[in-house]
């Protein structure tokens, strides 16, 4: 059976405390910190911009890009299997700022290893979705939304919803 790193740390950590237990009170076990873990990666990282001004009250066209995590993708915006989740972009109505319409890059053909006869359309690495938006005066921080369902070639995760903030100034 392989432990995880952390699950290996609790291990060794319940070992020390219990050893300690066991010597005399004159001797004392010195734990080191242990070692930091990395974070864990989101699947779907959100690169740029992190600022736009936008004409008031016009459609104004803005590019976002993203990537997704080595190993990973995400079914593209049109998925070939209705019952596949589609990557999506939306903005709250009551962020100041309207999404007028946004184009998805096409997906890139992508087969399982399990089912080699069908075809998945999904977006791997990095991509941009080409987005109109219209901003009220204003400085209005939006925290738009991107739908996805991240899987590796095994298995897919729970779709997700990630916060993608930008700060957008409408002059």
């Amino acid at each position: 059976m392989l432990l995880t790193r952390r699950a290996w740390l609790g291990v060794l950590c319940t070992a020390a405390v219990f050893g300690t237990a066991a010597q005399s009170p004159s001797q004392s076990v010195q734990l080191d910190k242990p070692e930091r873990l990395p974070l864990k990666q989101e699947p779907v990282q959100y690169l740029y911009p992190e600022q736009i001004t936008a004409h008031a009250g016009k459609s104004t066209a803005v590019v976002l890009h993203f990537r997704v995590a080595p190993g990973l993708h995400v079914n593209s915006h049109s998925p070939k299997d209705e019952s596949l989740i589609p990557t999506a972009l939306s903005i709250p109505a009551e962020s100041g700022v309207k999404l007028d319409a946004a184009t998805y890059p096409q997906g890139t053909d992508f087969t399982l290893p399990a089912e080699p006869q069908s075809k998945l359309s999904v977006y791997t690495g990095d991509f941009a979705i080409q987005a109109r938006i219209t901003a009220a005066p204003g400085d209005h921080l939006v925290e738009a939304k991107l739908r996805y369902q991240a899987c590796d070639q095994q298995q897919c995760m729970p779709p997700k919803t990630a916060t993608v903030a930008i700060d957008v100034i409408g002059k």
